[in-house]
């Protein structure tokens, strides 16, 4: 789901930088459109990433049944016990870090994208 998010983001938002500026976007400018996807699909889908970490981090006691089972319902069980802003635990960090990591990602691929085709290897 993340990347399913991110990458229609950035894709308008290169299009609409470009737009707005009236010629295609540097790598710079491409960079800072990946960073903040990857903020809003990291944000949207925190969600999901607490419910995969108490799934995978469960260790029930020996002949004790796993209490989350599955995504639905391990989402339904944090909401219904711990309340809505349980389901975004580790937002900020989580993304700080894709918005770093989106940046140096998205600036490294529009870098080598914009070398490709000045040098007509693509």
């Amino acid at each position: 789901p993340f990347a399913f998010i991110q990458f229609p983001i950035y894709e308008a938002f290169k299009k609409t930088w470009k737009e707005w500026q009236g010629h295609d976007t540097n790598p710079v400018q491409g960079a800072a459109c990946g960073s903040v996807a990857g903020a809003l699909a990291g944000a949207l889908t925190t969600p999901l990433d607490v419910a995969k970490t108490r799934i995978m981090l469960e260790s029930p006691v020996e002949g004790q049944a796993r209490r989350y089972v599955g995504t639905y319902q391990t989402l339904s069980i944090i909401f219904k016990d711990e309340g809505a802003t349980a389901l975004f635990k580790g937002l900020a960090p989580r993304v700080t870090w894709i918005t770093i990591g989106g940046f140096i990602f998205f600036g490294a691929y529009e870098q080598a994208t914009q070398l490709l085709w000045k040098s007509g290897a693509w």
